[in-house]
């Protein structure tokens, strides 16, 4: 199957092939005639499948036909649940679209408010926000939905798991009840089948991967290690690995802080990108990540949510994640594309528990090894896969973190501060 047989308009097709890509993915060749032919959409796909491009592309060929917004007005919206993962999805839209006289804008947190209550003052095609800050410019009358044809949810799992659900309900009373419907998630979840209930109207359901499994052409290995070890140990193995371009995720912001301080001693380029990073100095490290400047990017993990980068060949665990589905997710940033990856972890004897929770959800057990010199004081104990079904957790109460676009609740007083927008046309 080739994209000249989905149904894509040449100027789409070119965009694509220009990209560099000659097939859909499996996600792509499901979604994409589904969505012409202006069906409501649930889609189960995984970092790494395509999906972003299995919505944009056929997004673009609806609205090439059809009125063009008025001022305030937009006629698809793409909620997300970070700002990395808006201005990665805008990008995408800017990529396929630049052949095209189509208009659009991203907005979230993070910078002043003002220009983007300008940009949006002459209507756009496609808007990509985060909710809370869709929801400061609703309040201030800067966008309007009386033209909006299409809503897509990206990543509505994790939009769940970071206390969004009441602004998206929020968001949804005040949509046209006429309208398309598009949700993406890595799972369906109970919480996920609950959301669709009031959002999608008899959908075609595409999966696209078993839930919560690991890439084949991804290695896991654990590296058992001390606690207080653990930077030493990943600073000794870039350097005898000769790793160029690692993804290093860490529990805390302030571990990142610490992490990237330690390596950067070591003579390892380092940078981090976590909430308390300003907008500016997030995307400066992903850029310097990508071409090669940075040597590690330390992150935490709804920082990282939105890094799309085709050939990554390291991701490291430098601390396991407390939820097991984000070590499926975080080793699914490396063997993408084709390519081979590996995904080291670092687990010392406290994080036992953890890796017995990752193991039985990925239904193996991770093989170990230990550095020379760094043996740990305390080995782990043996793993004994657990294959009883993994029973599914309570969803989450809701936190605020306005920093990494998280909200849960009205915008009151200084909050509205905090939040600011940004965003670019296509061919505006």
């Amino acid at each position: 199957m080739s994209f000249d047989s989905l149904g894509l308009p040449d100027s789409l097709v070119n965009a694509v092939k220009e990209q560099g890509y000659t097939e859909p993915s499996p996600i792509q060749a499901q979604a994409i005639p589904a969505i012409l032919q202006g069906k409501d959409v649930m889609a189960a796909a995984q970092t790494g499948t395509g999906k972003t491009a299995g919505f944009t592309l056929p997004l673009l060929t609806l609205l090439e036909k059809g009125n063009r917004p008025k001022s305030n007005q937009v006629r698809a919206l793409v909620l997300t649940p970070t700002r990395e993962l808006a201005a990665q999805v805008h990008a995408s839209v800017v990529n396929y679209g630049k052949h095209m006289p189509l208009r659009s804008a991203v907005v979230f947190g993070g910078v002043k408010i003002n220009p983007q209550m300008q940009t949006l003052r002459g209507g756009v095609d496609i808007l990509v926000a985060t909710p809370g800050r869709l929801l400061d410019l609703y309040n201030q009358n800067a966008v309007n939905f009386k033209q909006l044809e299409v809503l897509i949810l990206d990543e509505a799992d994790r939009m769940l798991d970071m206390g969004f659900i009441h602004d998206i309900k929020r968001i949804l009373a005040v949509l046209p009840k006429k309208r398309q419907n598009l949700l993406f998630s890595a799972t369906f979840s109970d919480d996920i089948r609950q959301l669709a209930k009031g959002l999608v109207n008899n959908p075609v359901e595409i999966s696209v991967s078993p839930r919560n499994t690991t890439a084949e052409s991804v290695t896991q290995t654990i590296y058992e290690v001390d606690k207080t070890k653990k930077s030493i140990v990943l600073s000794t193995l870039i350097k005898e690995n000769d790793w160029k371009q690692v993804l290093v995720f860490v529990k805390t912001k302030h571990g990142a802080n610490r992490l990237v301080k330690n390596l950067d001693g070591r003579g390892i380029m380092s940078a981090a990108i976590h909430g308390n990073k300003s907008q500016g100095a997030r995307t400066k490290a992903l850029a310097g990540f990508k071409e090669g400047l940075v040597q590690v990017l330390v992150a935490t993990d709804i920082a990282a949510r939105g890094i799309d980068i085709d050939q990554l060949p390291q991701v490291v665990n430098f601390d396991l994640p407390h939820v097991s589905e984000d070590y499926v997710h975080r080793i699914g940033r490396t063997g993408r594309a084709g390519n081979d990856g590996q995904a080291i972890s670092l687990v010392c004897n406290e994080e036992f528990k953890l890796l017995k929770d990752i193991e039985k959800l990925i239904q193996k057990v991770i093989p170990r090894k230990t550095l020379a010199g760094f043996e740990p004081g305390q080995p782990l104990p043996p793993s004994v896969l657990d294959s009883r079904p993994v029973k599914p957790k309570k969803p989450k109460k809701p936190r605020v973190d306005h920093r990494d676009g998280q909200r849960s609740g009205p915008t009151t007083g200084s909050n509205k501060k905090q939040r600011s927008v940004r965003g670019n046309f296509v061919g505006g």
